[in-house]
This record gives structure tokens, sequence and C-alpha cells, in this order.
């Protein structure tokens, strides 16, 4: 326990410091972790917390932003990451250390340049207690709360949406017209989306649900598909789909997109599709592994 606690904090400072630096470098403000800091504030001082068409999370991010409020924006967005990749490292390494390996991955590092929620939303697949947090960015969050739900991570669900509305009761009706507003693609029908169907034939497996539920959500950059490595298990799963995830990263440093549907066919193709090469081609000791549900 004492040298798992130790790795995850090393991960967390190393990480948290250079989200700040990065940040502070690139005149970023708190990155993403603004909208939810935008939230707690207007929420503090009484005011509509939806007064922006830019504002387009979900009020329980709030919560998370309350703490944070009195540092200074980079500071308080390096130290949301930072806990994040704490609590990810802390969780992954409950199985074993080799897991760790996930943090090669382009998504995780394309999160750390904007602070995004991505890192704690996989760490909540750890933690039944942390699972709220796949409501402070549902899009990315509700694959991984569907396949790793459990009877406490409901009931903490319950409670914060209870407190949401206990604040501010109308806050669905106003984050939901801000929807349109959400510029995204949908990986499944983005060419050659279609092909993660096959997934299905894997339809007992934990993993190629989160796969396909994922697939169908709306996405708007590479960082949103980080929670996918909860799929691979073993090393060399880790590392085929962390050094192609990099494809995407060298693809977006030569290309300026058009639109979102090229970010999601390449999304779709350096991202997800190694991830269903993963579950169609692991063997049997893996595929009874990845079924298996983590304590609870």
């Amino acid at each position: 326990m004492r040298k798992r606690i130790t790795v995850a904090a090393v991960i967390g400072l190393a990480s948290g410091t250079f989200c700040w630096f990065l940040l502070q470098h690139l005149h970023q403000n708190a990155g993403d972790f603004q909208w939810a800091m935008h939230l707690a504030e207007r929420l503090l001082g009484r005011q509509n917390p939806y007064d922006t068409p830019l504002e387009q999370y979900p009020l329980p991010a709030a919560f998370v932003a309350l703490p944070f409020l009195r540092l200074p924006p980079e500071v308080a967005a390096g130290l949301f990451y930072g806990i994040s990749s704490a609590l990810l490292a802390f969780g992954l390494t409950r199985e074993n250390y080799g897991r760790l390996r996930i943090f090669v991955a382009f998504p995780y590092w394309a999160g750390v340049l904007t602070a995004q929620w991505t890192a704690i939303i996989a760490a909540s697949a750890f933690f039944p207690l942390l699972l709220p947090v796949t409501m402070m960015k549902p899009q990315v969050g509700l694959p991984v709360f569907l396949t790793r739900l459990s009877r406490r991570g409901l009931l903490a669900c319950v409670f914060v949406a209870a407190l949401s509305f206990a604040v501010l009761p109308q806050w669905p009706r106003l984050w939901l017209g801000q929807a349109h507003n959400y510029e995204h693609f949908i990986p499944l029908l983005v060419f050659p989306g279609p092909l993660l169907l096959l997934a299905l034939l894997r339809y007992r497996e934990r993993d190629a649900w989160l796969l396909l539920l994922a697939a169908l959500m709306p996405q708007r950059w590479f960082f949103d598909s980080f929670t996918l490595w909860l799929i691979p298990k073993s090393r060399w799963q880790i590392l085929l789909t962390a050094v192609f995830s990099w494809g995407a990263g060298i693809w977006r440093w030569y290309h300026q997109p058009a639109n979102f549907t090229e970010v999601g066919r390449a999304a779709v193709i350096f991202l997800y599709l190694p991830m269903l090469a993963v579950i169609l081609f692991r063997s049997a000791t893996e595929t009874a592994s990845a079924g298996h549900t983590e304590p609870q």
C-alpha cells in the first residue's frame, strides 16, 4: 500500500506540475477546468451559471471546482489534473504496476494541455464513491458509468444529483439549452467507424460494451477517448494501443482539420480500431481477465 501511494503521489505531482506549467506558458488560464470554476463562482454569487453559450458542463461539475476557487486558475487546474492522475495511478496499481503504461497514450497528454476530466473519469472505474464524476462530463462518463456500475456508486451518484437539484432545480433545462453549441463527432458514424460494431462478437465482455458505448457518444477531441485505456490489460495490449495512438498526435501536428468529421476519422483509425483489435484478438485467458469486475 505504501508503495502504491508513493507511486501515485509521484505521478500526480509530476502531471499536475506539468499541466500547470503548460497552462501558464500557453496562457490557457485554467484550460477546460475553467468552466467548472465558472459554474462554482456563479453559484456562490447566486447568479445564473449558464450565462454564456460556452458553458456546456452539468451543474455537478461545480462541486468539484469549489475547493479550488481561491487559487490562481493555472494552479487550480494543475492541482485538479494532478489529483486526477494520482487517483487513476492508485487504482491501476491495485492489479499490477504494468497498467501504469496507459499514461504513455496520446489522449492522456492531449488532456494535460487543457486540464481535461478524462483522467478522473477513468479513475472512477476503480472507486465506486468516485463514480459521480462520470456525471461531470456525461458524453465521456456514461460508458464508464454503465460498465462499472455498483450499488455504492449508484447511491453516490443519486446523492450528488439530488444535491445539484436542491441547489438549482432548473439546471438541466438551462444546461440542455446549451447543447446545440457543442461541436462534435460520433465515432460510430464516421467512416470507418461502423467497423466498431464487430465488438458485438464479444458482447459478453464488459470491455466490448465500453468501446461501443464510447463510440456512440458525441465527442470533440482526442482527449475524450482516454477512458478507452481501461480496455487493454496486458503489456502488449497497452503498448500497442498507446504507440498507435500517437498517430493521431502526429496527424494533428502536420494537419489542420477542416471539420470535426476529420478529427473523428483520425480518432477512429488511431484510437478506436486498435482497441477493437485488442478485444477481438486477445487470448482466452486475457478475455476471462477482461470480464473480471474490479473490487468494490
